[in-house]
């Protein structure tokens, strides 16, 4: 039985480029990959043809010979490449890297691994809503892995140096054949870094990083939030043998504070005023969170929950150019602890009201008498 034509397999024209056919490629080798269809040998033949359709296409050289002679370029005739040029399991192991080996968190056949990098550091710091507002420049202490001074980092003791393992030949894996496919796993020998090491170094046991704690500048800046992260790039934890570090992150969290809420960038306050400023009006000072004060002027007749807007002296904005607004919120303080005078003046006073006077609880009374009534009837 012909072969059919390898662009008529791949579902592509003769014209198409590297990244059509990879694109066409990819697409239905997932569709028959042996994985998604176990027992279906007519899936597995497919995908078998594919392959090696791609393994031809996508080599430069190999694509020249097929639109010259065709499929007898790869059997010995018409003056091809010869009888067993193309290695059909080899090809499609290149293949597999070329499509897949970034997605499996490999590195394509041929390049070396080499050592890991430092992994990331969290550091949880608590900041007042005064330093969130101002900004604060700080250190804190973060025990992290730094790289050995003894070594500068290779892990090998002074005066030698690792060696390419011998295993993997410095590429930090090693393949076995199974079969139809070429299984690839993590250099046991060198633990995938492509190195070994025969004498190591007696600080970090050939680690290349110790253990220590660091010293580090943090600036806070003006405007920050609960939960704002703050990145100090290669302040992580040392590679390994002399990889790069990592990063360290800063999750800044703001303490609640005694007289201010913040809501983003605006800040509240619930200030308690005595009856008579609510009363017959004045004004009161009140605490800014920048350390000033600021004067309200009180109308009469202020009532509790009233809200006196302050623009400008809220949070300012995390990357600078704005702030936010200010809300005082009055709360109207009963008197208590009245002597008898103050009793008998406040009696004086209650009978010389009228429905004007108190509104609000006169409307709502009167509301409840209806009701009453209306229930009688």
């Amino acid at each position: 039985m012909a072969k059919r034509d390898y662009y008529e397999t791949l579902g592509v024209t003769r014209d198409a480029d590297a990244a059509e056919l990879k694109k066409s490629y990819r697409k239905l080798a997932m569709k028959y990959h042996p994985d998604r269809n176990p027992d279906d040998d007519e899936a597995e033949a497919m995908f078998k043809e594919l392959s090696e359709a791609y393994g031809v296409l996508s080599d430069e050289q190999k694509r020249s010979a097929y639109n010259q002679y065709g499929h007898a370029a790869f059997e010995g005739g018409g003056g091809g490449a010869g009888p067993g040029d193309f290695d059909f399991r080899s090809s499609f192991a290149d293949v597999f890297d070329d499509l897949f080996g970034d997605f499996m968190g490999g590195q394509r056949r041929g390049g070396r691994r080499g050592p890991a990098r430092g992994a990331d550091l969290r550091y949880n710091m608590e900041v007042n809503l005064e330093d969130a507002f101002a900004g604060k420049q700080t250190k804190i202490q973060a025990a992290t892995s730094v790289s050995c001074d003894d070594c500068s980092g290779s892990g090998a003791k002074e005066g030698t140096k690792p060696t390419i393992c011998s295993a993997c030949g410095g590429v930090g894996k090693v393949r076995a054949q199974q079969g139809f496919f070429t299984i690839e796993r993590t250099c046991p020998t060198c633990q995938g870094s492509g190195t070994v090491i025969a004498d190591p170094c007696k600080s970090c046991r050939g680690a290349g990083r110790v253990q220590k704690e660091k010293t580090l500048s943090v600036n806070i800046p003006a405007g920050v939030e609960d939960g704002t992260r703050i990145r100090l790039a290669g302040e992580g934890e040392a590679g390994a043998r002399g990889a790069p570090a990592g990063d360290l992150y800063i999750f800044i969290s703001i303490k609640p504070h005694p007289l201010f809420q913040r809501d983003a960038m605006n800040l509240y306050c619930q200030v308690p005023i005595p009856m008579f400023s609510a009363t017959l009006g004045g004004s009161i000072d009140v605490p800014t969170l920048g350390g000033g004060r600021a004067r309200v002027t009180i109308p009469h007749g202020t009532q509790s929950g009233h809200q006196f807007r302050l623009r400008g002296k809220g949070m300012p904005a995390l990357r600078g150019g704005s702030k936010g607004d200010m809300y005082i919120e009055v709360s109207v303080e009963t008197p208590v602890n009245l002597n008898k005078k103050q009793k008998e003046l406040l009696k004086q006073f209650d009978s010389l009201g009228t429905k004007s006077t108190s509104p609000q609880s006169d409307g709502f009374f009167s509301k409840v008498k209806d009701i009453w009534e209306d229930l009688k009837d």
